[in-house]
């Protein structure tokens, strides 16, 4: 879910992204892994933008990665390959603190190749930096702050400000996302009004998710009821044709508590 929300703002906030970035607000266009030569890896977490002069390829990480440096490399030549005349700008942003040592390095060298691509720590970035666009709002919990709580107060305050209704929906939604890696989801309920974020895609895809979960276990609960109500019926069977309870369980795989209560209540349907 992190990977997707961080997606859906590198490219819903893409003039934001390319300011803080690459130091020029200009408008980058998402570039499909399927316009390049070989089968992207890992499609998920792979964020490539792109405008006229320059490629932005981003990667967001909750955890260390040791492919990361194969695949900034990879990433670089394919571009290349099909964009030859193009810059290319690279960046790891990791979202969650780590003492690994993954989180540090910044190249990949095989032999006599030597690449080298940027790498961002949130919570080593300043918090203010993330309150200068809408679409970099719900990174601020994760920089470095002292109190991500009254963080997220600040920016549930400039969200609600922000005068775009769907703007301001999907903000308020990646961020109370985001927030999870940090806050507990009771706290970041009392913060962010959840009315505001009902509209937004992110909560949307939340809702179906958990509307396709609940579908899934309600047909494996159903199925699951169903074995048990035929098991049921054939123990009854089994006991009124005075078969031992401890067939009846190697047969039905009820318990033998649930054959005992079965035949209690078999043997009193026949007494009355």
């Amino acid at each position: 879910m992190f990977d997707n929300v961080c997606k859906f703002l590198a490219e819903s906030f893409s003039q934001d992204f390319a300011t803080w970035l690459l130091n020029e607000p200009i408008t980058l266009t998402q570039l499909s892994p399927s316009e390049l030569s070989l089968e992207p890896i890992r499609a998920d977490a792979l964020i490539l933008l792109q405008s006229d002069e320059i490629v932005l390829h981003l990667e967001f990480q909750t955890r260390p990665d040791a492919d990361i440096p194969f695949r900034m490399c990879d990433y670089r030549l394919r571009v290349y390959r099909r964009f030859p005349q193009k810059r290319m700008r690279q960046v790891v942003i990791y979202l969650q603190p780590s003492d690994s040592e993954l989180v540090y390095q910044t190249e990949f060298i095989l032999e006599n190749t030597r690449h080298r691509f940027e790498v961002i720590r949130l919570w080593e970035q300043p918090t203010e930096l993330f309150f200068n666009s809408p679409g970099l709002l719900p990174f601020a919990t994760l920089s470095q702050t002292e109190n991500q709580r009254q963080t997220l107060e600040q920016v549930a305050e400039v969200i609600e400000a922000i005068n775009d209704t769907r703007i301001r929906s999907n903000v308020a939604a990646s961020t109370a996302v985001l927030a999870g890696l940090v806050l507990k989801k009771d706290e970041i309920k009392r913060i962010l009004r959840s009315d505001i974020m009902r509209e937004s895609v992110i909560y949307q895809d939340i809702l179906q998710e958990g509307l396709k979960e609940g579908f899934e276990q309600g047909i494996e609960q159903g199925i699951e009821q169903g074995i048990e109500q035929k098991a049921q019926e054939i123990a009854i069977k089994m006991i009124n044709k005075n078969i031992e309870i401890e067939t009846i369980v190697d047969i039905t795989g009820l318990t033998i508590e649930q054959v005992q209560q079965l035949q209690a209540k078999t043997l009193g349907n026949q007494a009355q």
